[in-house]
């Protein structure tokens, strides 16, 4: 089936944000030998300069941040991406403020009404992508599959016409572009803003079976959530729902790619993929660290930490420790089951992530079905996880057998 009819000019590969950093797993490590929690007095955040910056590199520690929310506030976010987002982003909100905005959308987001959705949009979107070059025996799946994939899945979720989904792409792609080049990102704030107004306008009055009408159909103690409520939530779905699972994707393929008896383990028991899923986002995290703000005076592992000073979990440093998961740096999807902390902890664990796997599953399931003795091209581009904050593969040139349509 044609997903819809420009496909070929949809949504210009674009990773700015990434960084070229290969491997910060080596200094991470030896952070969380020598300095688990680390105080940096000259601090580079413009929100506070006279309060200091702790990094935080080991689980029990950051495990202890993301669950204490009272002493560790989500405030700081709004203070960083509020210009972009808007000033009701659920990921800036503590509690019971968070609590009630969250019940309002959990339900979309949950296993059993994603399950209704299995055919559509997720399985469609796949094999739609899949279809422009099954034939063809060769493709680059960053840029050909796993990129667009998510948005597209998003995309159905709120309802959008199909005609509207490559400039919700562009869009997008600026939004997410807003910590190396803020006018291009609050532009596209804009532009959403404006989008999302006629078609919320519309759901109000006509309700449809989508995500957008869901939210205007939504109360809080009694009261409808506001245009701009609604368009922040919106916002947050973009790096939210798109980008972290455009990045898990990929790093997922590039795992059981990079290692071809994992990969022919699944080829064979699709029920290890959802191990799978869980080892790769704790082998590559697709974000390496979030931020919050010291409420009031507390210590971590004997550091004393100032009220109002910026606090960072170093999640991919985390998911690395010694500690916890034996030969950490080893992507092994026979690990012993040890839960990490990719998805987030505590009341701000990721809404989103049953979706996440249900893409990832869809994902490798169809590849899979799909294209028989996928693997790695040799002549291909080198393909490797970069990233400083954000990270996963630029490039996964593969080859397979060439399928008729």
């Amino acid at each position: 089936m044609q997903l819809f009819d420009d496909l070929e000019d949809f949504g210009a590969f674009d990773d700015a944000v990434a960084g070229d950093v290969r491997d910060p797993y080596t200094e991470l490590a030896q952070m969380r030998r020598l300095q688990p929690v680390q105080r940096l007095d000259m601090s580079a955040m413009p929100h506070d300069e006279s309060k200091p910056v702790f990094f935080i590199y080991r689980y029990d520690e950051i495990a202890q941040v993301l669950r204490d929310n009272q002493t560790f506030s989500s405030s700081i976010v709004m203070q960083f991406f509020g210009p972009v987002f808007g000033q009701h982003v659920m990921l800036g909100m503590d509690e019971p403020e968070h609590r009630r905005y969250r019940s309002l959308v959990s339900k979309a987001f949950s296993q059993r009404s994603l399950a209704q959705r299995q055919e559509d949009p997720v399985e469609r979107v796949a094999n739609a992508l899949i279809d422009r070059f099954a034939a063809r025996g060769h493709a680059e799946l960053v840029r050909e599959f796993t990129f667009p994939y998510p948005t597209l899945v998003t995309a159905g979720l709120l309802g959008l016409p199909p005609a509207d989904y490559s400039q919700f792409q562009r869009w997008s792609i600026s939004l997410l572009s807003f910590m190396v080049n803020p006018e291009r990102g609050i532009a596209a704030s804009a532009a959403l803003g404006e989008y999302f107004a006629s078609i919320l306008a519309v759901r109000r009055q006509q309700p449809q079976d989508d995500l957008i009408s869901s939210l205007a159909q939504a109360e809080i103690d009694g009261e409808r959530l506001s245009d701009e409520e609604i368009f922040s939530f919106l916002r947050l779905l973009l790096p939210a729902g798109i980008e972290t699972t455009y990045r898990s994707t990929g790093n997922l393929l590039f795992g059981l790619l990079s290692n071809p008896e994992q990969l022919e383990a699944i080829r064979s028991d699709r029920s290890l993929i959802p191990q799978a899923i869980e080892e790769a986002v704790r082998w590559e995290a697709p974000l390496l660290t979030i931020t919050r703000v010291a409420t009031r005076d507390t210590e971590l592992a004997g550091v004393p930490i100032p009220a109002g000073s910026t606090v960072m979990p170093m999640l991919g440093a985390a998911n690395r420790d010694e500690d916890r998961y034996p030969a950490p740096d080893r992507f092994d999807i026979s690990r012993a089951p040890e839960p990490h902390i990719s998805f987030g902890h505590g009341v701000h664990s990721c809404l989103g992530i049953h979706l996440a796997r249900l893409e990832m599953r869809a994902a490798v399931d169809l590849l899979l079905d799909r294209l028989p003795n996928l693997r790695l091209d040799p002549a291909g581009d080198d393909p490797h996880v970069r990233g400083q904050v954000f990270r996963s593969p630029t490039s996964l040139p593969v080859l397979f057998e060439a399928q008729s349509r």
